[in-house]
């Protein structure tokens, strides 16, 4: 199993880094190489170019200034967001990582004279995982339409494996978190990672 672990979020003492630990201890116990992309860390641009758009469709050169994050697209087979809600979508940057590093060729394959339409381009990707906070309560996020769940969970997934697996989790109504409502959270996607990804075989006793 190769995992890309796509973190986005600007403090490294929030509740989401400790989101994030639990999803790397996890993959850990099931015996994961894991690539961990901390977009703030690395002071990820997310604005996309006008040179980049000019070369959008250029597949021989749109991934020269993403290059690095399409070679860890390209190596994984399990792609994991962590990252918090804002205004029910997507981080700036982490919108921006999508602009900038799914380009065509990478994530979908452009129409041509035989296909009319777009085709997905990460079916090698067979596990994907999605855990975020929201300060909305569940409701309202359903009500105004989850677009940042929608973003991943339809949109990206639909690019990826017929069969590929998911896990989404989140907590609602952070503003009023409590102790014991973090510490479940953690203890749910901990139990979606297990389902997702599995744990370690233990090895056979020698004879």
């Amino acid at each position: 199993m190769r995992a890309l672990v796509v973190y986005c979020h600007p403090k490294p003492d929030s509740f989401t880094a400790a989101v994030r630990d639990v999803v790397l201890d996890q993959l850990k116990e099931a015996g994961a190489e894991i690539r961990l992309s901390d977009l703030y860390s690395r002071g990820f641009p997310p604005a996309l170019t006008d040179e980049e758009l000019t070369l959008y469709l250029d597949e021989t050169r749109n991934s020269a200034p993403v290059q690095q994050d399409v070679d860890d697209l390209k190596w994984c087979d399990t792609l994991i967001f962590v990252y918090p809600t804002w205004w029910y979508g997507l981080p700036a940057v982490l919108k921006g990582w999508l602009d900038r590093a799914m380009v065509p060729g990478v994530a979908f394959k452009m129409p041509d004279e035989v296909h009319k339409t777009i085709r997905p381009g990460l079916q090698h990707i067979t596990r994907l995982g999605v855990f975020t906070t929201c300060g909305a309560s569940w409701w309202l996020t359903q009500l105004v339409g989850a677009p940042g769940k929608r973003t991943l969970m339809r949109g990206l997934r639909l690019n990826c494996a017929i069969t590929c697996k998911t896990a989404f989790a989140a907590h609602y109504l952070m503003d009023s978190a409590t102790p014991d409502s973090l510490a479940a959270h953690l203890l749910k996607v901990r139990t979606k990672m297990i389902r997702l990804v599995g744990k370690a075989k233990p090895e056979r006793a020698k004879a």
